[in-house]
């Protein structure tokens, strides 16, 4: 397994839990129901969750580049 692939499979599937929780946030903002969350607490969870992704993606890809001079 190639140095940094963990991280970017990792990363992957945080900014797809991202998009998810930003797409059950602006449902419910637009269909006015509030879940467990309100709608601006999961938009931002989304958001959080994509930025920690995002960041862990740069990890993983900042390794790969130093595993290969």
């Amino acid at each position: 397994m190639p140095v940094g692939y963990k991280r970017t499979v990792i990363a992957r599937v945080g900014a797809a839990l991202g998009f998810v929780c930003g797409a059950l946030g602006l449902l419910a903002g637009l269909m006015g129901h509030t879940w467990k969350l309100w709608p601006i607490g999961w938009f931002t969870g989304g958001a959080l969750v994509t930025l920690i992704a995002l960041y862990v993606l740069l990890d993983g890809a900042i390794s790969s580049q130093k595993a290969k001079n």
